[in-house]
């Protein structure tokens, strides 16, 4: 359903002007709310009742992002995303939204208030009747009648380990018992690969109880006293929770709860993994402890170890105490209050380097070989951390901040307060390593430092507001990075960052922002673009909205207000709206941003010097739509060609203006559709002169048009039509948008064995020029790297350009140059040695993307065995060769069935919904256009049971594959005609 929105008619009174700063025009396009009213959703944390099994600790397989192993692009962003730490059993208890939808006028009829009234006592009666029966005769409504009087109980309550009843039945714990300080000794053995630890938890009964629920995985308890005094205690595996009963309750006030145990250290990437060089743990697979983001506490930790090692925890080292064997015990500082999935400790042989900032004491840990790659990542971090205890006017609270480099590690990154550890990847920086290597470094530890803040020092109350966390520092991380080093070309990754979250976000598979949590893998799956890209967008947006340091004074207020504490969604809005002097709310506007799942398509209709606007839910396919009565407040923004300040309250033209363009500089998160006239203005506008939109607009409309393309609201000869400009087009950002756009038309048709087609659609006089006249020589600008490689990389892949291998090559130029080198035997065994020799770990990445582009399918088959078993390439690659065998016609239904017949290896190595089999579902089958490969997927995904169909990202990849067949339907036969 549209929803028609005409300025001149149904606006009586004017609207609301926001203005953003515009740096490239003397004067500012308005700001226009296009949605007069909107509802507002907030959802209730407190309905949501999972609780992950066990969160990120040590620098165990946890961690933010698994890195895209597509383009350096992606790798640029730091897309903080593939979370490894929360591979939860699959009972749950449903839990449903707490919103409900307003009603449009006339739209549904309302029982009278007489009829409601008399419905009322009879259900009241039924109930009445109903308990009389339950209590007084014992009742339990089973099949054999009233003779069950104690089965209510087994109803409701699980049976532990023991065969005894467990005395919770939920998955979030009970808030009758808070920790209040824990102290934590844990011995880890890495020659038996095992580790005994102690935790004495100070609780605090807030309420009156005879039963103290807290978590446990995968532990031998050896015993545990409570005030002193043994007590029995009762498991329940499948929520990963342990109780203690007691025969009195429990009154009011604080007691001592003391825990021994052993276990065993795992080798997948889930909490406690195997490294070959530390031993990580995750939070309830480490210590029992109440595992949730709002149990708040402080943590004593120590740890002993050999001597020939080090430990390293959140807070400083106080003492070192010998004990016998030549073993060693590390105290350190009592931390603050903080969650236990930002606990963290690691014993291994690192060596550093430090510097200081302010009162804290900031560090880099490696491994030895690599002594000479941490000094980039040291000044970055010091500079970072200037900028945000200025930014916030709330200075980092620790006394050292510590940056860990780790071997083995599938994440890219986890913001442990005080100790952040770092896949090598995102914190090392040789002395060959390119300009884009070290923006994705600087990215990485952008976001990791704004997590101490947000996150860390603020923390989401539950798992559904997990954007307040990941969307902040997401947003930070490009705004600090602008701002400290504009020499990076952040601004650009930020635009193609946000095309990515709409790609997303435009699938019936999406999600809201902010929503209902209730199931393993819905907590795994919300680790994605849309809590993190997409809730970095819609912060933009609103930063864009706002005037005057608005939204900085906000932010300033909120982390000041929720300083230690938790929060949800409403309690950021509230903040910025008491800073805001503007005619809006905050709240109202943004609601329809966070629990709407998906975006809005505004349509620009113009006659003369009139426009009329309409919006509506945007979506790819909108079949089998659950989500169409949407309505987004949403901040417009535009430009002409004389650059005008426009009037908001009536959106009408001056007779001159010869274009109009929305949604200037793409700030909003939304897409613009144009009538006939308006497409054919700005097309002949820009093929006359590029340069009367930024090219960030360019970028967008290329965006835009593309994606209006495959949802069927254009002709795919209107894109051709405006890729006819490209050939005048030298700025990055639109160069490598249509290259991404049309390198994904190029893989499906290369796919359907149309290499022909697709390489004369990707170059056809567009970018034939640039690419022979790129230059192979040292590059210094980032942005100039970016497009060059883009380039090179499309011309080599067909055939266009002969790349002669030097003994020097430009280090952004590594991975086009390495990939044709893997094409021949020689090359690629050549390859093979410099992946297993290397310690420059982006060196080493690029080189495994290279023998990973093999045509040759017996190496194909080896390189995907040898990631998956971890013996010659390190298992956490194994996402980042399934995706680049998977973009070559050669190997990619080999990877297909290499998925299906060992899932269940994958699965054990990987958790079921974590970033790592989302992008693995992904590569393997996002290139699908046919029904044969429909069929044979749904038949696959939907044998899975509970190991995985019901994903997320399984609705995302059958949806992309009906799609790509719909696109191909209608846009095969135009293509060969006109090409």
């Amino acid at each position: 359903n549209e929803t028609f929105v005409n300025f001149l008619i149904q606006r009586s009174s004017p609207l609301p002007r926001n203005m953003i700063e515009n740096s490239m025009f003397e004067e500012e396009p308005d700001v226009v709310d296009l949605a007069k009213e909107s509802p507002s959703y907030p959802i209730d944390s407190d309905d949501v009742v999972y609780e992950p099994r066990s969160s990120r600790l040590l620098v165990r397989g946890l961690g933010e992002n698994d890195l895209d192993e597509d383009e350096e692009d992606y790798e640029s962003s730091a897309r903080l995303l593939g979370m490894s730490f929360m591979n939860r059993s699959s009972n749950q208890r449903s839990a449903a939204s707490s919103y409900t939808r307003q009603q449009h006028s006339g739209s549904c009829s309302q029982p009278s208030t007489k009829t409601m009234v008399a419905g009322v006592v009879v259900l009241v009666l039924v109930a009445s009747m109903l308990m009389v029966f339950y209590f007084l005769l014992g009742c339990t409504f089973t099949t054999a009648g009233c003779q069950k009087p104690n089965s209510t109980m087994h109803s409701l309550y699980p049976i532990s380990t023991n065969g005894e009843l467990f005395p919770w039945a939920e998955l979030r714990l009970p808030p009758s018992v808070h920790p209040v300080h824990y102290n934590i000794s844990i011995h880890p053995n890495l020659t038996l690969m095992t580790f005994q630890g102690s935790v004495s938890i100070l609780v605090q009964v807030l309420h009156e109880t005879k039963n103290i629920v807290l978590h446990s995985s995968g532990m031998n308890i050896i015993k545990a006293t409570f005030e002193g005094k043994e007590v029995h205690f009762l498991e329940y595996k499948p929520w990963q929770q342990i109780a203690f009963k007691f025969p009195e309750d429990l009154k009011k006030g604080q007691y001592v709860l003391n825990i021994n145990y052993t276990a065993n250290l795992s080798s997948s990437f889930d909490g406690f993994y195997n490294s070959s060089y530390f031993e990580p743990l995750a939070a309830r697979k480490a210590f029992p402890c109440f595992d949730e983001p709002a149990f708040k506490s402080t943590f004593t930790i120590k740890m002993t170890r050999e001597s020939k090692y080090i430990s390293l925890s959140n807070m400083p080292k106080v003492k070192t105490t010998d004990l016998k064997n030549g073993l060693q015990e590390d105290e350190f500082e009592k931390s603050v209050k903080m969650s236990t999935y930002l606990v963290a400790f690691i014993v291994a042989d690192f060596i550093s380097v430090s510097n200081n900032v302010s009162k804290t004491t900031v560090s880099v840990y490696a491994v030895p070989d690599k002594k000479e790659q941490v000094q980039y990542a040291l000044d970055t971090a010091c500079k970072l951390l200037e900028f945000y205890n200025t930014f916030f006017e709330n200075d980092y609270p620790l006394s050292k901040l510590d940056l860990v480099a780790i071997p083995d590690f599938l994440a890219g990154a986890m913001e442990n307060w005080g100790l952040i550890t770092f896949r090598e990847t995102t914190l090392l920086v040789g002395s060959n390593s390119s300009s884009i290597d070290k923006q994705l470094v600087t990215s990485v530890i952008a976001h990791e430092l704004a997590h101490q803040w947000f996150g860390n020092l603020v923390t989401m109350r539950w798992w559904n507001d997990l954007w307040l966390n990941e969307g902040f520092a997401t947003y930070m991380q490009y705004m600090s990075i602008e701002t400290v080093f504009p020499g990076l070309d952040i601004d650009t990754e930020f635009l193609n960052v946000r095309f990515k979250a709409l790609a997303k976000d435009a699938l019936n598979s999406s999600h809201p922002v902010s929503t209902v949590v209730s199931t393993p893998e819905q907590v795994e799956e919300m680790f994605d673009s849309v809590s993190y890209e997409k809730g970095a967008s819609i912060l933009l947006m609103l930063n864009a909205t706002l005037t005057d340091g608005e939204f900085r004074k906000g932010v300033i207020e909120y982390l000041k207000k929720y300083n230690l504490s938790n929060t949800e969604s409403e309690d950021l809005w509230n903040s910025l709206s008491q800073v805001s002097k503007q005619n809006l709310s905050v709240s109202e506007m943004m609601n329809t941003w966070t629990v709407h799942k998906g975006f809005p398509l505004v349509t620009v209709k113009r006659n003369g010097t009139q426009v009329t606007l309409t919006q509506e839910h945007f979506l790819l396919n909108a079949e089998n739509s659950t989500d169409d009565s949407s309505l987004w407040h949403i901040p417009l923004t535009y430009v002409t060609d004389k650059c005008s300040v426009l009037s908001s309250s009536t959106l009408k033209l001056p007779d001159q203006v010869k274009w109009l363009k929305f949604n200037f500089r793409s700030d909003g998160f939304y897409i613009v559709h144009y009538d006939e006239e308006g497409w054919k203005d700005l097309i002949g506008a820009l093929k006359e002169d590029v340069n009367v939109l930024t090219c960030k607009d360019r970028a967008a409309l290329i965006n835009n048009i593309f994606a209006l393309s495959r949802s069927g609201k254009v002709s795919f000869r209107l894109v051709l039509n405006l890729m006819d400009y490209m050939r005048n087009e030298t700025e990055t950002a639109p160069l490598t948008e249509a290259l991404f756009q049309l390198g994904q038309i190029y893989r499906l048709l290369d796919k359907r064995s149309e290499l022909n087609l697709a390489s004369r659609m990707t170059v056809s006089d567009h970018f034939g020029s640039l690419m022979e006249n790129q230059s192979w020589n040292l590059e210094t600008s980032v942005s100039k790297m970016t497009l060059r490689s883009a380039l090179l990389e499309m011309a080599c892949s067909l055939n266009i350009l002969c790349v002669v291998i030097d003994s020097w090559i430009p280090s952004d130029l590594m991975r086009t140059v390495f990939k044709v080198a893997a094409q021949t035997d020689e090359g690629w065994g050549k390859l093979l040695d410099v992946y297993k020799h290397s310690i420059n770990d982006p060196e080493k990445r690029k080189t495994l993307e290279a023998l990973a582009s093999t045509q040759d399918v017996r190496k194909i088959i080896w390189i995907l065995q040898k990631s998956l078993d971890g013996s010659e390439i390190q298992t956490q690659e194994f996402p980042l060769v399934m995706k680049t065998i998977c973009k070559n016609f050669a190997g990619y239904l080999y990877a297909w069935d290499f998925v299906k017949e060992n899932w269940d290896k994958i699965t054990q190595k990987f958790p079921v919904g974590s970033f790592a089999i989302q992008s693995i579902i992904m590569s393997a089958t996002s290139q699908f256009s046919t029904k044969t490969h429909l069929v044979e997927a749904q038949n696959f995904f939907t044998s899975l049971g509970t190991k995985g169909s019901q994903m997320r990202i399984v609705q995302e990849a059958i949806e992309t594959i009906k799609l790509n067949m719909r696109w191909m339907e209608n846009n095969l036969n135009t293509l060969q005609s006109w090409l």
